[in-house]
């Protein structure tokens, strides 16, 4: 796929890694439509993108609401002409164990609600269903040449205190293989799929954490740094790119080690 002048949906594109997408993908020539929550940060990056040089269009968008992504999809094509890439790149997290004892009885005091997993469920798998989907139908309705972009994470494998996110980001990095078997069969061949599994991303909110913490995490990375959010949007790049790249999930962690093993 060439870059240039194509279009690239991205949700969860007012921070982090969307945001670095959006800014790397639009300064390769890309036209950028990005969708958050925040409004005051979207207006802000498609601003900054549009000073830059580069073509930008923006909308709240809530990932839960099929009315809100689909529309979020229209406003690509109908402000640039088509629809190439969607990235899926929102997401939340709500960490805590299961089940959580007292150390004085023994016995559980606390545990993670129904609320709090389905919150993280309803954003990472929900959200990034229905966005991969309303791409893909558009992409195979219009003839579009397309890479749909959803997110996982190393800790698809699992983290302890992530049940709920871990399980959503596993079942994400399925759905490179399983979407790409059902285009096979039904003859779609202009529309690849891609997942990315980061591992930890210098984003304001991991480098703003307890530098201690940090410091631990870091010396179990082989290349003993965060990964930029540049470096994973010049991954999603590349891989628009490289027609090759297909029915795969994409780790990009620095050689992050777990029990002497990479993870």
């Amino acid at each position: 796929m060439e870059l240039k002048n194509a279009v690239a949906v991205i949700t969860g594109g007012a921070s982090g890694i969307g945001e670095a997408v959006a800014r790397s993908l639009a300064g390769k020539g890309v036209r950028v439509v990005i969708g958050d929550m925040d409004t005051k940060n979207l207006e802000r990056v498609a601003g900054e993108i549009t000073a830059a040089g580069g073509q930008a269009a923006y909308a709240r968008c809530n990932v839960t609401s099929d009315d809100d992504v689909a529309t979020l999809m229209d406003l690509a094509i109908e402000k640039f002409g088509q629809l190439n890439i969607c990235v899926a790149s929102a997401g939340i997290i709500k960490d805590g164990l299961m089940i959580n004892l007292d150390k004085e009885t023994g016995k559980v005091k606390r545990a993670m609600t129904t609320d709090q997993f389905k919150a993280v469920v309803d954003v990472n798998l929900v959200g990034s269903f229905i966005t991969i989907r309303e791409a893909a139908i558009r992409m195979a309705n219009n003839g579009y040449q397309g890479l749909l972009v959803p997110i996982s994470s190393v800790n698809k494998v699992g983290q302890t205190g992530q049940l709920n996110y871990s399980s959503t980001k596993a079942a994400i990095a399925l759905w490179p293989k399983i979407l790409v078997g059902e285009f096979q069969m039904r003859g779609i061949q202009n529309i690849r799929c891609v997942a990315i599994a980061p591992g930890y991303v210098g984003t304001p909110m991991v480098k703003g954490m307890n530098q201690e913490a940090l410091a631990g995490i870091l010396k179990g990375v082989h290349i003993g740094r965060l990964i930029e959010p540049a470096e994973i949007a010049d991954i999603i790049a590349y891989a628009a790119q490289n027609e090759a790249i297909d029915a795969t999930c994409l780790e990009i962690t620095g050689g992050l080690i777990s029990n002497g093993l990479a993870k």
